[in-house]
């Protein structure tokens, strides 16, 4: 997928190609409320993205992606054994579920908004994710 008004193909320091895409090319998301919190969890779409979201996909980030939603602080969580990152939005929720005059008062949507972030991702990591079998077609 290209950006509009970006250059999608950069170089990292070793000279390989760092196309910028979407996160949700090489991950899925699943979201929801936890009091005036929101919780979101990122899940690697290969094993070998789960180590390149956790060296790329920090609380710093994820903060500034959400600026308009998250008013605290981003927690992480790692989960290898899943190959997931959960992030907990501080005071995303205008108070929670039950107070809230929010649209979104769950956070179910906060999962698909992370989704959009762009990355920077090693041309070698998405060749990887497209080599994969889809799910059910191995004994076709």
């Amino acid at each position: 997928m290209v950006i509009e008004g970006r250059n999608p193909l950069i170089h990292n320091r070793r000279g390989s190609l760092m196309p910028t895409v979407k996160l949700i090319e090489i991950a899925h998301g699943r979201s929801g409320d936890k009091g005036n919190a929101s919780n979101v969890g990122i899940i690697a779409r290969h094993p070998d993205v789960y180590a390149f979201l956790c060296e790329t996909l920090t609380t710093e980030k994820v903060k500034d992606h959400m600026k308009n939603i998250c008013k605290g602080k981003v927690e992480r969580f790692e989960l290898p054994n899943i190959g997931a990152l959960n992030f907990l939005l501080h005071d995303s929720l205008g108070g929670g579920g039950t107070v809230s005059l929010k649209l979104d008062a769950q956070g179910k949507t906060h999962a698909s908004i992370l989704l959009r972030m762009d990355v920077e991702v090693p041309q070698e990591l998405l060749d990887s994710i497209k080599a994969m079998p889809v799910p059910g077609t191995e004994f076709a």
